[in-house]
């Protein structure tokens, strides 16, 4: 029997992600009508944005920006003292600090800080439902069913770009608590990304070798869908709608969910995922090394990645 390797279970779960878009009007669009998230609010800002499984006011704030990338992103804390001994970790760490900031219309006070590439990151208990009205006729789902575009269930996950994925890695064990789940060891000795859960699904941040020149980058946001059929369907919508699909629908190898990648209208790389029944429920679970060989083989099924997979994020980076 190995050591434990289960995380602090002190964060909950990923709770939305801000994401910022230079053509608002345009991304709203497409995530509302196209995407298929349900509008929750709006103020001159932003717009709060859900799946129609998501029990909180919103999971995903698209804020007007002079740019685009990625704001902020906010785990809920599993309790409100689980949320005192995350912050008192937190400033111990050697990690800059933003400090307790006003919550918005989705959520209380937040405590941020950030990591060692510039991403912000959040944490709160107070929680927002979503709007009255909205209720299902099964007690049990947190809205109705939203047969709007691709309808996605529930937001799944968050891929962030870092210079250093070992160091990201560290950061996220000591300030969140993670632990790894999966993780390429590149034949240069460096991390090429890693796969982060905070809780027993199989992973919830992603941090992916910056090989794009830029810092601080997007490299996309995931929602998670009932069947793979579903992203099958979604594919053709995006086809219909003129959206960019970058690659997909076909499997992963790392972590076997089933995919389709696409860029909304500013530019930010969104994705639909099926991960199945996959869970991890072992406390002594050991993380998965893929090699370099094995990434070389492809996904799956063997479809290659593309090269846009490892260059393009957001911001996009000025080129001299």
């Amino acid at each position: 029997m190995t050591a434990p390797t289960n995380p602090s279970f002190e964060i909950a779960h990923l709770a939305h992600v801000e994401v910022y878009t230079d053509r608002f009007e345009e991304s709203l669009d497409f995530f509302t009508r196209v995407y298929g998230l349900k509008l929750s609010g709006q103020d001159g800002a932003s717009a709060y944005l859900r799946a129609w499984d998501d029990y909180e006011f919103h999971s995903l704030k698209l804020t007007r920006h002079h740019t685009t990338g990625v704001g902020h992103v906010a785990y809920r804390a599993a309790s409100p003292e689980a949320l005192e001994r995350r912050v008192e970790v937190i400033e111990a760490s050697p990690y800059r600090k933003i400090g307790w900031v006003e919550g918005d219309a989705g959520h209380g006070r937040a405590y941020r800080w950030e990591d060692p590439f510039g991403h912000v990151f959040e944490i709160y208990w107070d929680t927002n439902r979503p709007p009255p009205g909205d209720a299902s006729a099964l007690k049990n789902l947190a809205s109705k069913f939203h047969a709007q575009g691709a309808c996605p269930r529930r937001i799944d996950h968050v891929n962030l770009l870092g210079e250093d994925a070992a160091a990201f890695r560290d950061w996220a064990a000591l300030t969140l608590g993670s632990r790894v789940t999966e993780y390429i060891q590149l034949d240069n000795g460096r991390i090429g990304g890693v796969w982060f859960s905070c809780n027993n699904k199989t992973y919830d941040l992603v941090c992916s070798e910056e090989r794009g020149g830029g810092t601080g980058r997007l490299h996309h946001v995931t929602y998670a869908t009932d069947t793979r059929e579903d992203i099958l369907r979604a594919a053709d919508i995006m086809l219909e709608n003129g959206v960019h699909i970058e690659t997909g629908p076909h499997k992963h190898a790392i972590q076997g969910s089933f995919f389709l990648y696409v860029w909304e209208p500013a530019g930010n790389r969104v994705e639909l995922a099926n991960a199945g029944a996959r869970l991890i429920l072992a406390p002594d679970w050991e993380p998965v090394v893929w090699t370099e060989a094995d990434r070389k083989k492809g996904q799956a099924w063997g479809l290659k990645t593309i090269e846009t997979f490892h260059t393009h994020g957001t911001p996009p980076v000025t080129k001299d």
